[in-house]
């Protein structure tokens, strides 16, 4: 009886490596990337609109602190959806899809307090928080600590603005 030995060529490979991952194992992170892209999107825009759309006492400095806010979630829009790319996938979502996916939702600022949107973003600070362990866990189960770097970064940041607005809202 004659074995045969089987060649290890590329034809023999799994199709898909991408980073050493397995196309199952970037399969799950991206799902999960474009999750918690799909949240910042949306967060994005309601931070744009508290900050156009702030009044009373608290302007001056929640006009500024939603700014701050904004321009941090644009960079991790742009690192998120980087990210997808090294994949080799694309992160192309319309608005429709967007607000499809997103836990955070749009709200009217129509008579909104000060209160009432420190309130949204600490709401939305809690979805995103689920949404980045959920790359987190994903991350771990594949072994990409790259991925887990940039979202334990992002949560880093995250909990501390948590902390601060949660103590301005006091």
């Amino acid at each position: 009886m004659k074995i045969t030995e089987k060649k290890n060529t590329i034809k023999d490979r799994k199709p898909f490596r991408k980073l050493g991952f397995t196309f199952l194992d970037s399969a799950e992170i991206v799902v999960a990337l474009n999750q918690l892209l799909a949240n910042y999107q949306v967060q994005y825009h309601k931070l744009r609109n508290f900050h156009w759309n702030i009044e009373g006492r608290d302007f001056f400095e929640l006009h500024q602190e939603f700014q701050n806010e904004y321009n941090t979630v644009k960079l991790n829009i742009d690192i998120i959806a980087e990210r997808i790319r090294v994949f080799g996938l694309k992160p192309s979502m319309s608005m429709t899809e967007i607000l499809a996916i997103s836990e955070i939702k749009e709200v009217k600022t129509d008579n909104m307090s000060a209160i009432g949107m420190t309130t949204e973003v600490l709401k939305d600070f809690d979805i995103l928080h689920n949404k980045m362990l959920d790359v987190l866990n994903a991350a771990l189960d594949a072994g990409d600590n790259v991925t887990e770097q940039i979202v334990t970064d992002f949560m880093r940041n995250l909990e501390k603005r948590n902390w601060i607005f949660t103590s301005w809202s006091k």
